[in-house]
């Protein structure tokens, strides 16, 4: 790991200065490798997946883990998009004169070196890669044992991609071993680290929190919400509601639990439990759900605040929109929520009130996205206030530094 380090090292002084059309010319070799090596990532990939089947991998596990044509082809499509952003690396914003005849400026400079830990998607590989590289960084990746075949596979286009673009190969690494053992070394490193992204499970972002010596951009968990308010549109809530919870149920944007005022409940409660039990979601109620929908299972207070990751649903009634926010605020853990509502008024005090990293009106939770926000990719999402927040693409993998222009200038 160390020299791993220091070749990371070594290839980021180059990636810092590296021409735009040089880590395009990459990111458009990578993602045309993807596609032609499409076959083979699904060989792999099946290896992966026979494995954690064999493991007891449960369901949520193996779809993160599973790679399909679609998702080959948003991997592509994800480096292509990123080629296509504004380059933020030589950025110079705020160049203003100050008393003293000096310019005063920042500029975006590469972090440096980044560390991703991650378990399953394999699509971080390559999402990581993309990101890092267009934002001029070094990367090391480390993905989860379980996706080891489907991560040396994606390695290998990656590489493919930097060679054709004569930048060094050393810009992206993979680790290649599975012991524990290099997770810890990585997470002390900070001679060559510059950040440390995990991505994964939250006994494997607790780890890494807790164990770095290396700043982290994190988020523990994804108890996200969707609240239905008195005055929303009953069809769009419904549309919403059902596609926050059933699109995707292994996500960190996937709706955990779903707040419904009490003006609206008698008529929105029994349709959505009998959308939700058509696609097999267990509903967990509060006693005033269950008088609408006696069949679902009374919620216990760890219900709030579980990230199920899986077709099970909390739902709440409550009296209004300060009981909404109120209970976002107490089980919330900052990820995303969203409002359903006609009422402007509303909106605007849940955009202002709710402090997620994403707040949405009208719109499911499962846009909380670095592709869906037009980002490219992303290399995670954070839950913390600084630095960076939210999806954390392009732009949260650089820094900024003070730059001064000055004709001879002293300072009196």
């Amino acid at each position: 790991m160390q020299a791993v380090g220091e070749r990371a090292r070594a290839a980021s002084r180059r990636m810092g200065v590296a021409s735009t059309a040089a880590k395009n010319a990459a990111l458009l070799a990578m993602a045309d490798a993807i596609e032609a090596d499409a076959e083979r990532l699904k060989v792999e990939n099946a290896r992966d997946l026979e494995a954690g089947r064999a493991r007891g991998l449960d369901e949520a596990l193996l779809d993160r883990l599973a790679l399909n044509d679609a998702r080959i082809a948003t991997m592509a499509e994800g480096l292509r998009q990123i080629a296509a952003l504004a380059d933020p690396v030589g950025a110079i914003t705020g160049l203003d004169y100050r008393p003293s005849g000096i310019q005063v400026g920042r500029m975006r400079v590469p972090l440096g070196v980044i560390g991703i830990i991650y378990e399953s998607r394999p699509n971080v590989t390559a999402d990581a890669a993309g990101l890092c590289l267009k934002s001029g960084n070094a990367a090391i990746l480390r993905g989860g044992s379980e996706a080891l075949h489907s991560n040396q596979a994606i390695a290998a286009c990656i590489r493919r991609g930097l060679e054709a673009a004569g930048l060094p190969l050393d810009a992206v690494q993979v680790v290649e071993t599975t012991d524990r053992a290099a997770v810890g070394e990585l997470l002390r490193m900070k001679q060559y680290v510059d950040v440390i992204v995990p991505r994964g499970g939250k006994g494997l972002i607790e780890r890494v929190a807790e164990e770095s010596r290396v700043p982290v951009i994190k988020h523990l968990d994804g108890v996200c919400h969707v609240y239905l308010d008195a005055a929303c549109d009953p069809d769009k809530a419904i549309r919403v509601a059902v596609n926050a919870k059933t699109q995707r149920y292994g996500t960190c944007n996937t709706m955990e639990t779903l707040l419904v005022d009490a003006m609206v409940a008698e008529t929105l409660l029994p349709r959505l439990a009998e959308a939700y039990r058509e696609a097999g979601v267990e509903l967990r109620g509060c006693p005033r759900t269950l008088e609408l929908v006696p069949d679902a299972v009374p919620a216990t207070e760890a219900d709030w605040g579980t990230e199920y990751l899986a077709p099970i649903l909390a739902i709440r009634v409550v009296d209004g929109l300060d009981a909404a926010i109120e209970h976002i605020t107490r089980h919330g853990s900052g990820h995303t929520d969203s409002i359903v509502t006609e009422d402007y008024g509303h909106a605007r005090r849940f955009l202002r009130e709710v402090d997620s990293s994403s707040v949405m009106v009208n719109a499911s939770t499962r846009f909380a996205d670095g592709f869906e926000y037009g980002l490219g990719a992303e290399i995670g999402i954070s839950t913390d206030k600084l630095h960076a927040r939210g999806p954390v693409g392009l732009e949260g993998l650089t820094t900024q530094k003070f730059v001064v222009l000055g004709d001879g200038h002293i300072r009196e």
